[in-house]
């Protein structure tokens, strides 16, 4: 019997899991806190089952073009020019704004860490470090993300556990139960969708992870199932992870405190002041430093999975290599928008995130739909199986009914 261990596949699941837990995973118990914490957790469910529908549509397509083929090259197979425009549009805007919230949150967590060794830096350069250190891995490639990513994992999942465990003595029932009825009354009066949309987009950001789909194929060497295995197992760990973080932060800082989660809202600096709550609410420093231990992992392994799928999808559009000075060029328009957003909007960290969830709905929900639709019942690239499933068409486009309504959801 083969013991063998697929390092690979584990490698796989863990880029996944560092993708979506990231700095979403902390403005979660932030952005949630008006809806409480039932309301939360069936939306969590709910936009992890959409997005990983969402995924497996992604993996579909991409298996219509040789290996090394991004999302560019799907939709224009597909969707034609006008697909190839939205892909290139939406695509930028996403991982713009996703990386504008980690740069923000990761150079947030750097400026409180060397606070504490009463090193003092200006504003701006906190960004520039940021990125320069941990963008030179991406540069390198997959493999070095990769091998970095895992034991960032390893750190990460162990303080996540660790965390969990100090924290749950302290969480109260009845913070819980709060935020039920408003959840109640905004699904019964059509005049606050709008308020749930936003929340909506923050839980479907958190499962972003599909922009690496077409990264991880070519590190599988096209083994499809291997890939829709590591993508179920990789965001059925967030999610439970997502859920039982909700209810330890919500369940010890309370929703209408002068140091609570509701005030964490309008707050410039959300991720370092979560920190600095539960110090103060739990008179503990030491489940602080844990918590700040866990932040720093947190964007730093989101950051790598965004900017690995920016890169790749960047040589994919220009047809160029992403190594040498193809490659300088590549890492030279993928964090120089950020930065600059980072630099003249300081306090973007949960606003990116929001709207990052609606490009995150486009990209890697509705426009993966659609290239499937289109592919399967128009281009006829899918097996005939698939053409003559009635019950696989019916969701597809119940699927891309819900896109379309989170859309206009996020319009304000």
């Amino acid at each position: 019997m083969n013991t063998r261990i697929d390092y690979r596949f584990i490698g796989g699941i863990l880029l996944i899991i560092g993708t979506s837990i990231g700095g979403g995973m902390l403005a979660l118990p932030i952005s949630n806190s008006p809806i409480g914490f039932f309301g939360s957790t069936l939306l969590l469910i709910l936009a992890w089952l959409i997005m990983t529908r969402g995924a497996f549509a992604i993996i579909e397509a991409n298996h219509w073009l040789p290996a090394g083929t991004n999302l560019i090259s799907m939709a224009e197979l597909t969707l034609g020019l006008p697909g190839k425009i939205i892909t290139w549009i939406t695509y930028l805007f996403l991982l713009y704004a996703l990386l504008s919230a980690y740069i923000a949150g990761g150079s947030d967590v750097l400026q409180l860490f060397l606070e504490q060794w009463h090193i003092s830096l200006p504003f701006w350069l906190y960004p520039f470090i940021f990125v320069l250190i941990f963008g030179t891995i991406v540069y390198k490639g997959i493999r070095p993300v990769d091998y970095t990513n895992r034991l960032l994992m390893l750190g990460k999942l162990g303080a996540c556990l660790l965390l969990i465990i100090l924290i749950f003595p302290y969480t109260q029932g009845r913070y819980l139960t709060k935020g039920s009825h408003t959840f109640i009354h905004l699904l019964t009066h059509s005049g606050h969708f709008n308020l749930l949309g936003n929340v909506a987009l923050v839980l479907i950001t958190s499962f972003g992870f599909a922009t690496i789909i077409p990264s991880l194929r070519n590190y599988f060497n096209d083994d499809t199932k291997k890939l829709r295995n590591a993508v179920i197992i990789g965001s059925l760990i967030p999610l439970i992870v997502y859920i039982a973080w909700d209810a330890i932060i919500m369940g010890v800082i309370p929703r209408g405190h002068e140091h609570g989660l509701l005030s964490l809202l309008k707050s410039h600096r959300s991720t370092s002041e979560l920190t600095t709550s539960l110090m103060i609410i739990l008179h503990n420093p030491w489940i602080g430093y844990f918590f700040q231990f866990f932040t720093s992992i947190c964007m730093l392994t989101a950051f790598l999975g965004v900017s690995l799928g920016l890169f790749d999808f960047l040589a994919d559009g220009l047809k160029i290599q992403r190594q040498g000075r193809s490659g300088l060029f590549i890492a030279l328009i993928a964090y120089l928008p950020p930065l600059l957003l980072v630099l003249f909007f300081p306090g973007i960290f949960i606003s990116a995130l929001r709207y990052a969830g609606l490009f995150c709905v486009i990209l890697l929900l509705l426009l993966p739909l659609l290239m499937v639709l289109s592919g399967r019942y128009i281009k006829k690239l899918a097996p005939i199986t698939s053409q003559k499933n009635l019950l696989s068409l019916i969701s597809l486009i119940f699927l891309v009914l819900v896109a379309v309504g989170l859309i206009i959801l996020a319009i304000p």
